[in-house]
């Protein structure tokens, strides 16, 4: 066997160990790894484009590169934490949940970075990832509470 071979077999066992832990690879797993990766890339194009407000010189930097994989890692445990809540509870909105928060904000962070390198986007578009970071800021079947007069 090829070592590019062995690779790419280490990289399919860690990958899918991965998704497993995370609570199965689902739409919403998938469409944050995918918004996760357009934030990074976006942000990178900032640096390009000397508009990031990470630098003095609005240029790359590795250390906030850095803080950015951390930052994706951490959101990735968050969901693991989403996922052994689910298990421990029997259902699977606390995961979700934050799965569509992550995905808004990732979102959000998108068109702020396209805005930055003077790509338009259009207005609903930033509508709708609000309205999604608020659908996830409450899980499925859960009430807010009223306030009190009413």
């Amino acid at each position: 066997m090829e070592w590019k071979d062995r690779i790419l077999i280490i990289a399919a066992a860690v990958g899918g160990t991965m998704a497993q832990i995370l609570g199965g690879w689902d739409a919403a797993l998938q469409v944050l790894i995918c918004f996760m990766g357009a934030d990074y890339m976006t942000g990178l194009g900032t640096g390009l484009f000397r508009r990031s407000g990470k630098t003095e010189s609005g240029g790359l930097s590795s250390q906030a590169g850095f803080r950015g994989l951390v930052r994706k890692c951490a959101m990735l445990v968050l969901v693991l934490l989403g996922a052994l809540l689910d298990r421990a509870t029997g259902n699977s909105c606390i995961r979700d949940g934050i799965c569509l928060f992550l995905i808004a904000n990732e979102g959000l962070s998108i068109l702020e970075n396209l805005g930055l390198m003077g790509v338009p986007y259009p207005r609903f578009l930033r509508n709708i990832l609000e309205a999604l970071k608020d659908k996830g800021d409450s899980p499925k079947g859960a009430t807010q509470p009223k306030e009190k007069g009413r």
